[in-house]
């Protein structure tokens, strides 16, 4: 796919340029509004692709909840874990700036069969939840307040503190948005003992030395957006003595983990960072 199709719907999920005006520039790009329309359902999410774990699965307990945030903020999670009880170790799974949606629900049933409590709270749920429009729920991103949501995100962990199929470790995996949080955990949550942004913006290279998990960082080849960030961060990393392990995959979009957006996905890559974030963390938090 022309590149600068990727490039645009990148722009379109990361910055206010409206629906009217994605659709208008995809047609000058694409030559025609018949050859936009055919291209739409390349790189637009399609949620029926979503569930690779079924929704009701007999290895897994899943469930809602909510828990206290930031002022009088009530926040919503989905949770997922092994059947068998007992005390498991904790990951964090922090969705894209989309909300908590039938994807990052899949991802966390993923997680769980790992031997995890998944945890995935929905930042959006102080503003009413997700909204099933995807539009409506990136409009929805841009009435956060940004500390507020973070301070909502570390109560998460302290809600993890009080189940009882919790063991006290903490870890967490974050994608796009959710992979920026997780670098911004990773700063302010001293406990957490490791952290996996997926082409996730860096936080601010002066609190990279209160950094004490360790981290797991993906990239995606052709991400420049987010990649112009990586010299700054590494070189911060290597200063403060932070133990990372960094990987660009060449060649790979961002959101490459994606798989209900097949421009994007890259199935080969998502497998093996996969692979690479389960055994970092069973390293880790095991």
């Amino acid at each position: 796919m022309d590149q600068r199709i990727i490039n645009l719907y990148d722009e379109y999920t990361h910055k206010p340029l409206s629906r009217e005006e994605f659709l208008r520039k995809l047609v000058q790009i694409t030559g025609s509004t018949a050859a936009a329309m055919a291209v739409l359902p390349l790189i637009e999410v399609n949620y029926a692709r979503a569930a690779t774990v079924p929704l009701q699965d007999d290895r897994l307990f899943t469930e809602y909840v909510s828990y206290p945030g930031e002022g009088e903020d009530t926040m919503q999670a989905y949770v997922a874990r092994p059947r068998k009880k007992g005390k498991y170790a904790a990951v964090m799974i922090i969705h894209e700036n989309r909300g908590l949606n039938p994807h990052i629900e899949d991802v966390t049933r993923r997680m769980a069969l790992e031997g995890f409590l998944a945890f995935a709270p929905n930042a959006l749920a102080p503003l009413g939840g997700t909204p099933d429009d995807a539009d409506k729920a990136r409009e929805l991103f841009q009435k956060l307040d940004a500390q507020k949501t973070l301070k909502n995100f570390i109560r998460g962990f302290d809600y993890l503190k009080t189940r009882k199929d919790c063991n006290g470790k903490f870890g967490c995996v974050g994608f796009c948005w959710g992979g920026a949080m997780a670098n911004n955990l990773a700063v302010n949550v001293p406990e957490l003992r490791a952290a996996v942004p997926y082409y996730g913006r860096q936080p601010e290279l002066s609190e990279v030395p209160k950094i004490k998990a360790a981290l797991m960082l993906h990239y995606a080849g052709m991400d420049e957006r987010i990649n112009a960030g990586i010299p700054a961060f590494e070189e911060a990393l290597k200063k403060a003595g932070v133990r990372y392990q960094l990987y660009i995959y060449e060649g790979a979009q961002h959101a490459f983990n994606n798989d209900t957006s097949p421009a994007r996905y890259n199935a080969d890559v998502a497998k093996l960072a996969w692979q690479r974030t389960v055994s970092f963390l069973k390293e880790h938090l095991k």
